[in-house]
C-alpha cells in the first residue's frame, strides 16, 4: 500500500488564505499541511477537518512580510525553508503572496510538485508575486481568463474556472 501523497497548502492571511481554503477538498485524501501568517487560523481548521470527518491537519505559523520589509522577509524564508526541510512535501499549493512564492521556490528545488493559483482580486493584471511565481510553478493558474496566456506566445497562466 502507498503512502498518501503530502501537499503542503500555504498562503498569507485574509484573502489569500480564504481563497486556499476554498481548494481545501482537493486534497482531502491527503496528508496535508498548512503554512500562513496568523495563529488563529489553526482553529478554523481543526473545526473545519472535524466537522467533515478529516484528520487534524498539521499547521505552521510563519512571520508575515511584504516586500518593503527585507528583515521579516528573510525571517519569513528561513521559517519556510525550515518547514519544507521537515515536511518533505510532494506538492506546494499557493495562492499567495511572499511566503508561497518562497515556498514554491525552494519547494520545486527540493522536488516537490508546485502549483501557484493566482488570486481573484488581481483582475487587472497578475499579482507581483504571481508574476514571479509562475517561472517556478509547475501548473500557473489565473482566475480570470482575459490574464490567461493569449496570442502572445509568452509563458503564462492557465485559466481553469476561478475559486470563488
Amino acid at each position: 500500500m502507498s503512502e498518501k501523497p503530502k501537499v503542503l497548502a500555504i498562503s498569507s492571511a485574509g484573502g489569500h488564505w480564504v481563497q486556499l481554503q476554498r481548494l481545501r477538498a482537493a486534497w482531502d485524501d491527503c496528508d496535508a499541511v498548512y503554512v500562513t501568517t496568523k495563529e488563529g487560523y489553526r482553529e478554523d481548521l481543526v473545526a473545519d477537518a472535524e466537522r467533515r470527518g478529516q484528520s487534524i491537519p498539521k499547521f505552521y505559523r510563519v512571520v508575515d512580510a511584504n516586500r518593503w520589509q527585507k528583515l521579516r522577509l528573510l525571517r519569513q524564508l528561513a521559517g519556510i525553508l525550515m518547514i519544507l526541510v521537515r515536511e518533505r512535501p510532494d506538492v506546494i499549493v499557493s495562492t499567495g503572496a511572499a511566503a508561497g512564492f518562497f515556498a514554491l521556490k525552494i519547494g520545486r528545488l527540493m522536488g516537490a510538485r508546485t502549483i501557484w493559483v493566482d488570486s481573484i482580486a488581481n483582475a487587472g493584471a497578475l499579482s507581483l508575486s504571481g508574476q514571479k511565481a509562475g517561472g517556478c510553478a509547475d501548473l500557473w493558474l489565473t482566475q480570470w481568463e482575459h490574464l490567461a496566456t493569449g496570442e502572445t506566445g509568452k509563458k503564462g497562466p492557465e485559466f481553469k474556472g476561478s475559486v470563488v
